[in-house]
């Protein structure tokens, strides 16, 4: 029976993170799950969100722009297209994302409505994991 799971976290860009934890806890587009030692295997999409990782008495966290989760019995594999540790995360930048955001949804007649409403939805979520550190 395995103790741990090996949560790996890869982007466009190359692998983020590695390590032997106790439990995750991640925002799948069908609803927030988590995954414990022994867990059922499935294949997930992932929305943007934040991941969360235990390991002991520890616990990390994660913003995730979206991809695709593998879950085995003894690993999570998240495939994501950017994923950012907390306590790297640019509070300021995000916060001035989120002001252009909201200044392009209050214009909706000259920007696309969804894209703004994806950079905003992006913004609010690094601004929500960053405050985890």
């Amino acid at each position: 029976m395995a103790e741990k799971l090996k949560l790996d976290i890869v982007t466009p860009y190359g692998h983020v993170f590695t390590d032997e934890v106790d439990e995750v806890v991640a925002s799948g587009t069908e609803g927030e799950f988590g995954v414990l030692p022994e867990h059922v295997p499935f294949l997930t999409t992932l929305k943007i969100g934040m991941l969360t990782y235990r390991k002991g008495s520890q616990t990390g966290y994660f913003f995730i722009s979206g991809g695709y989760s593998e879950v085995g019995p003894d690993s999570v594999t998240i495939l994501a297209d950017s994923a950012e540790r907390s306590d790297t995360i640019d509070v300021q930048r995000a916060i001035e994302a989120k002001k252009r955001a909201e200044e392009r949804l209050k214009q909706a007649e000259k920007f696309d409505q969804a894209r703004a409403t994806s950079s905003l939805e992006r913004a609010i979520t690094r601004i929500h994991v960053a405050e985890k550190k």
